[in-house]
């Protein structure tokens, strides 16, 4: 592979033994009191994750030349890329982030590459990551939301207490997914609850830290969720997540940059959304409904357009936060607003896949296609089979929130069966200017599995292209977490086919 080590002088040398293609790197080891380390290294893929690769890192501090050497496991660190910087500066502490973005681009399909993150002053961190398929090719991804950090965050009464939400599983669940080896890893929303906390820089910076160990290997491609929305950062309160994150560009306005994108690996097509644009729950620092007005639909429509019509796409899968589905008391509920708005853009266009946070817990719908002329817009199953779901024919909805949080949801469940549903929001609370949601309980038909016994866990999702003429698949397993090495056991296993592609 690479090397690296001590070179004349007290410097650090990186390069490839005997490569004469590139040469090797040379700068100054830093000192006791030197500039800040790499901090929270983690990748995100371009539109096409076949050949374009960000990776990024974050210092409090300004640095000089940041940049990443690029190269392969058998050639070594040769290309140097550098870094675009981006700031935001957070509301409550008055505190400026900064950061680092290297753009790489023109990569190989489906190849490893090694690479190392590295300003002036600071010892380099290394990482590797592997580019998609082009084209239909087997892959797996993962995906989980609502997680929170293992850190502890503020002192209560002499005694230190997390205050964000998070428990020591936030910490099991990452190891569990890295053991997974996923291709990417969807964040279903609510990453790290920082606008709960007391210190917000240092609670993104303990979620960095915590996921580093597999965010820096492979993509963690996230949805903003409520709890990304922190009063006072950028125009409408999601200015650290805009910041942490270089995602695919959607075309949006400048203050909406990232909140909703998309990108393609083999013939997968990812859509990730923002659900509170449109959903009436009032959950984040500020209520922002309605915030696009109508921008991030519009973009849906002729994302999902494009995309059916693509020979070379054969499956799509929306990625967001608050849900369709759910059937647990005394937690979210699902939202109307979304039903509204999303869901028959999903039915017309034939979405394969919603995967959600919001609930923290797990559980999955029968394909669901049209729905009930009803106050709440109650979705309709078109088959009720658990083990292969046809989603030609249906969207499967997927709630996946048991990423970490300390106030699981799987012992909430309703049974029978039932759904509270948010249908609007009272006025706004003269002591905590909170709106209080507005609940219309209704029957669920479309429940299929929950998994009352267990708060924690991920979803693996293995990709079939199969043959010409034939189907496609992917084979789904639904893993619970439950200890500090990752170790995961399955729970709910299934198998989404639908027709393949002409070609």
């Amino acid at each position: 592979m690479f090397t690296v080590g001590a070179g004349v002088g007290g410097a650090v040398l990186l390069g490839a033994p005997g490569s004469a293609s590139a040469a090797p790197e040379l700068w100054s080891r830093p000192g006791t009191v030197g500039a800040p380390g790499v901090a929270g290294l983690h990748l995100q893929f371009g539109a096409d994750a076949s050949r374009e690769v960000v990776v990024s890192w974050h210092t409090t501090a300004p640095v000089s030349r940041p940049r990443v050497l690029l190269g392969s496991p058998a050639g070594g660190l040769g290309l140097t890329v550098p870094a675009d910087t981006t700031t935001y500066r957070d509301a409550r502490s008055g505190t400026e982030v900064r950061v680092h973005h290297a753009r790489l681009g023109s990569l190989r399909p489906d190849t490893e590459y090694v690479y190392a993150a590295v300003h002036d002053g600071a010892p380099p961190e290394l990482g590797t990551v592997r580019t998609a398929p082009r084209g239909r090719a087997p892959f797996r991804f993962t995906s989980f939301g609502d997680q929170g950090t293992p850190t502890l965050g503020k002192q209560v009464n002499g005694t230190w207490v997390n205050d964000n939400l998070g428990s020591p599983a936030a910490g099991d669940v990452t190891a569990a997914v890295e053991a997974a080896a996923p291709l990417f890893h969807l964040v279903n929303g609510d990453l790290c609850y920082a606008n709960l906390a007391t210190d917000r820089v240092r609670t993104w910076s303990d979620w960095f830290n915590n996921n580093t160990r597999s965010a820096r290997y492979r993509p963690w491609m996230p949805a903003a969720g409520n709890h990304e929305n922190e009063l006072g950062n950028g125009p409408i309160g999601y200015g650290a997540y805009q910041t942490y994150f270089s995602v695919p560009d959607s075309g949006a306005d400048p203050e909406l940059r990232g909140l909703w994108y998309a990108f393609t690996a083999g013939s997968v097509r990812v859509i990730s959304l923002n659900n509170d644009d449109v959903a009436y729950q009032d959950g984040g620092n500020s209520y922002v409904h309605g915030y696009s007005g109508g921008a991030q639909r519009r973009w849906l429509e002729a994302e999902l357009a494009a995309s059916r019509s693509n020979p070379d796409i054969d499956w799509i899968v929306v990625c967001m936060h608050q849900v369709v589905v759910s059937t647990v008391d005394k937690a979210n509920g699902a939202d109307l607003g979304i039903r509204e708005n999303w869901v028959p853009l999903f039915d017309r266009y034939g979405v394969d896949l919603v995967v959600c946070g919001h609930e923290h817990h797990y559980e999955r719908s029968h394909p669901i296609r049209g729905q009930q002329p009803n106050d709440t817009r109650t979705p309709m199953p078109v088959d009720t089979r658990t083990d292969v779901v046809d989603t030609s024919r249906g969207t499967v909805h997927m709630v996946i929130g048991g990423g970490g949080t300390s106030v699981p949801s799987n012992h909430l469940f309703f049974s029978p069966a039932r759904c509270r549903v948010i249908t609007g929001v009272g006025a706004p609370d003269p002591n905590t200017g909170k709106r209080a949601p507005i609940y219309v309980l209704e029957d669920a038909p479309w429940s299929a599995v929950r998994d009352p016994d267990h708060s924690y866990g991920f979803a693996a999702f293995d990709v079939d292209p199969g043959k010409p003429g034939g189907t496609t698949s992917i084979s789904v397993t639904y893993y619970a977490v439950s200890d500090p090495y990752g170790t995961a056991t399955p729970v709910d296993h299934f198998t989404l086919t639908r027709p393949r592609g002409a070609r």
